[in-house]
């Protein structure tokens, strides 16, 4: 287990002891359930109801996928390809029976899709499509966004990082400051800022249906 540090910024994720020389991409990251709605609340059950699960797969934990906070236990399970965050307030025990414990609050209706998804997945069934998946379009969008971000605080021009992302062709010798490509930067580079100062908490969430 990794000491835990302090979340003070609360920026929504549990910031434990990591390898600063791993990959990001290698290493799990946890959510603090208030933050990321599909993060499913459990607690051990004193009966074998129905609505209790009865065999969390706690065996398959590997040491980088569960650690203990103040707040109590997260967990990332990963059944069939598709992972899992779960929040316990007790350490996690073999052969208990465990039922999920959804508050009635906004975010319910995320929160008992994930639970779902997680009933099936350690029943044998397939999970299911997650509650909320980020377009193609809007990735990649990101994408560029973050690489606008990165040029800009690395000192470089608007019209330098139009031509890394767009290419050098597409820039214009005259009208630069004109030209839709350069307002495009712009904007890219504000959305990039605005993920960085916390906006991207927002990706947790689908954004509000219409009624």
């Amino acid at each position: 287990m990794g000491e835990y540090l302090p979340n003070s910024e609360g920026d929504g994720a549990s910031a434990f002891a990591h390898d600063p020389k791993g990959s990001f991409y290698e290493q799990t990251i946890f959510w603090a359930p208030e933050a990321c709605p599909t993060v499913v609340p459990v607690a051990r059950s004193a009966s074998v109801a129905q609505t209790a699960v009865p065999m969390l797969p706690i065996t398959e934990l590997a040491s980088g996928s569960i650690r203990q906070a103040s707040d109590g236990w997260h967990a990332v399970l990963c059944i069939q390809g598709a992972q899992h965050q779960l929040w316990l307030k007790e350490a996690p025990q073999v052969g208990a029976s465990y039922a999920a414990e959804l508050p009635l609050d906004p975010d319910f209706e995320i929160r008992a899709h994930a639970s779902h998804r997680l009933w099936r997945a350690i029943n044998g069934r397939p999970p299911g499509p997650p509650f909320h998946q980020l377009s193609a379009q809007r990735r990649e969008r990101l994408a560029l966004a973050l690489r606008a971000l990165d040029g800009r605080m690395d000192g470089a021009s608007y019209r330098a990082i139009a031509e890394v992302l767009f290419g050098q062709k597409r820039i214009p010798e005259r009208a630069w400051k004109t030209h839709e490509l350069r307002s495009r930067t712009i904007r890219l580079v504000q959305a990039g800022l605005a993920l960085m100062r916390g906006g991207y908490r927002a990706l947790l969430r689908p954004p509000p249906r219409k009624e």
